[in-house]
C-alpha cells in the first residue's frame, strides 16, 4: 500500500504517530514531533542486517531477545522521538503485546549504516539514545566495520566487543 505523507501544520505527538497507518514501504520515524520519512533500506543493508540478527540471536544470553525494527520512544510528551532501530535487544520479559518499546527497556540498539543515514546514525541517535540511558550502541558497516560503543556517564566510548550479563558477543 502506498502512503503520502504530506507536511502537518503543527508538531506531532503520540497520539498522531499512533494514528499514522502502517507503511512497509517507507522508513517512518517521530523526531521531536517532526516526521521523517526515507525509502526502506536496500538489498545490501538488508543482508548485513538479516546476517547480524542470526548471529546476535544465537549468541545473545538466554534471557534476553534480539527484536527486528522496533519502534523506541526515546521522548514522550510534550514533544516525542520514536525511532526504529535496526535491532534491538531486550530483555525477554519486556516482549509483548504493545506496539513500542520505551527506551529505558533496551540495552543495545544496532544501526546498519547506510550511505543516507551516517551521520544521523554516528551523531543524531547516539547522542539521543545515550541521553536516554541505552548502555550500549553498535554501528554495523557493511564494508565490515563493526563499532560497539559503550555508556559511560552521558557518552558512548568505543569498546572492543559487546558483552551481556558478563558474556562477549562476537559480532563477525
Amino acid at each position: 500500500m502506498s502512503i503520502s505523507y504530506s507536511a502537518p501544520s503543527r508538531l506531532l505527538v503520540l497520539a498522531d504517530w499512533e494514528a499514522l497507518p502502517e507503511d512497509e514501504l517507507h522508513h517512518v520515524e517521530l523526531v521531536e514531533g517532526v516526521l521523517h520519512v526515507s525509502p526502506r533500506p536496500h538489498i545490501r543493508h538488508q543482508d548485513v542486517l538479516g546476517r547480524t540478527y542470526r548471529t546476535l540471536c544465537a549468541r545473545v544470553p538466554a534471557r534476553w531477545t534480539v527484536l527486528l525494527e522496533v519502534e523506541v520512544v526515546v521522548e514522550g510528551d510534550p514533544v516525542p522521538t520514536v525511532r526504529v532501530p535496526d535491532l534491538v535487544i531486550v530483555p525477554a520479559a519486556s516482549v509483548d503485546a504493545r506496539p513500542r518499546l520505551d527506551a529505558a527497556e533496551v540495552a543495545v540498539a544496532v544501526e546498519v549504516l547506510s550511505p543516507g543515514s551516517r551521520r544521523t546514525d554516528r551523531i543524531m541517535k547516539a547522542a539521543e539514545y545515550a541521553s536516554v540511558g541505552i548502555g550500549t550502541y553498535v554501528l554495523v558497516d557493511p564494508e565490515g566495520a563493526i563499532t560497539v560503543l559503550e555508556l559511560h556517564g552521558d557518552r558512548y566510548a568505543e569498546v572492543d566487543a559487546l558483552e551481556l550479563d558478563g558474556a562477549r558477543i562476537d559480532l563477525d
